[in-house]
């Protein structure tokens, strides 16, 4: 089993702990929109253009409502057993597509909540998000106004954007994997000029 199966069945879990109103770091999305969401894109494709296409918004909206309106505990069971007949079955094929998914959506859970904390390193999760961060840097800090450099912890560095006043963002890989999809929820640490480092942070990082 990998990453995405195993942050899958976590994030289930703790939908059940914290129930549908909990808050997430999703802006203006409880739990129960961010489990319709999840569910929509694995099993409504047709239905996503709208998070990308301004014009079909209000349809992608329309289905993930429809998600949402469901009892909770069948809209969870949904998020837990994913799509039946999908090429996500294929483990490969899921770790690619939903590894950075869940690991972000679970984090937008727990971290929703009073009183969070990082999770303990783990090999296997670390490895995984430092390879999620180095796939999705170049795309969702394309805009930003200064060179970014990513480094784990552990020392691993990636430049992901060239660029004037250059900023090393610091921290675990997950910490890292959250920063380049735009959470503030976060711990890390900024090496650079104090003007660039607000430049960076005041982006809106993401897709």
């Amino acid at each position: 089993m990998g990453i995405a199966s195993d942050e899958r069945r976590a994030l289930s879990a703790l939908f059940e702990e914290v129930g549908p109103d909990a808050p997430t770091l999703c802006d203006g999305w409880q739990a129960r929109d961010l489990a319709a969401h999840l569910v929509l894109r694995e099993r409504r494709p047709d239905a996503m253009a709208g998070i990308v296409v301004p014009p079909l918004a209000a349809y992608t909206q329309r289905v993930q409502d429809q998600y949402a309106s469901k009892p909770w505990a069948e809209l969870v069971e949904l998020v837990r057993s994913g799509a039946r007949f999908s090429p996500l079955r294929i483990p490969f094929v899921d770790e690619t597509v939903n590894g950075a998914e869940f690991l972000v959506h679970h984090e937008d859970v727990r971290r929703g909540q009073p009183g969070w904390e990082p999770r303990a390193a783990d090999a296997a999760r670390d490895a995984a998000a430092w390879r999620s961060v180095k796939q999705a840097s170049r795309l969702n800090l394309r805009k930003s106004p200064v060179g970014v450099v990513l480094r784990t912890s552990g020392g691993h560095e990636e430049v992901v954007k060239t660029g004037p006043d250059p900023v090393t963002v610091v921290g675990a890989p997950l910490e890292l994997l959250l920063f380049v999809f735009g959470r503030d929820a976060i711990r890390v640490e900024f090496e650079g000029d104090a003007a660039a480092i607000a430049r960076l942070t005041a982006l809106s990082r993401g897709v």
